[in-house]
């Protein structure tokens, strides 16, 4: 059975996200949404709320998800602990193959773990979650971006 993990901060789960979870479970059995603590972000969003939201828009969609979160820790040791085979990561830009390609050599060098990259659809290309945060904080129609029920979230 192959078991990919799919990790991010979801802060908020975007159209973007939700392309790439739904991609991902074409080629794998089982994709475990992995919602992460990055030190370097200061999330609008409690990681018990990403987690919810996370859990309540992949209900609807196709594929067998598992959505669980890492507040600690190295992802390498969760994907060991599952026995997945694979780490799947969206890219929307050069930039964004730039930061991870090298923790993806890292990842395989610490687990022997290959990682997927899965480009951005086109039409979700250019939507981030900063951006959509941004956007929200200055009153913007955001329904576009993300599910109505992540909108209702942000605006409380």
């Amino acid at each position: 059975m192959a078991i990919a993990v799919y990790p991010g901060s979801f802060d908020p789960i975007t159209f973007g996200h939700i392309d790439i979870a739904t991609r991902a479970a074409k080629l794998f059995d089982t994709v475990h949404v992995l919602v992460v603590h990055n030190p370097a972000k200061n999330p609008k969003l409690s990681l018990e709320k990403r987690v919810e939201l996370v859990k309540e828009v992949l209900a609807v969609v196709p594929g067998k998800f598992v959505v669980d979160s890492l507040a600690s820790g190295l992802l390498v040791d969760y994907c060991k602990g599952i026995s997945a085979q694979a780490l799947v990561k969206g890219v929307r830009t050069n930039v964004d193959i730039d930061y991870e390609l090298p923790m993806a050599q890292v990842n395989r060098d610490l687990s022997g773990i290959e990682t997927v990259f899965l480009p951005a659809d086109p039409a979700h290309g250019f939507i981030s979650s900063s951006l959509v945060k941004q956007v929200a904080d200055l009153g913007g129609d955001i329904s576009k971006y993300v599910p109505e029920l992540v909108v209702k979230a942000l605006k409380n």
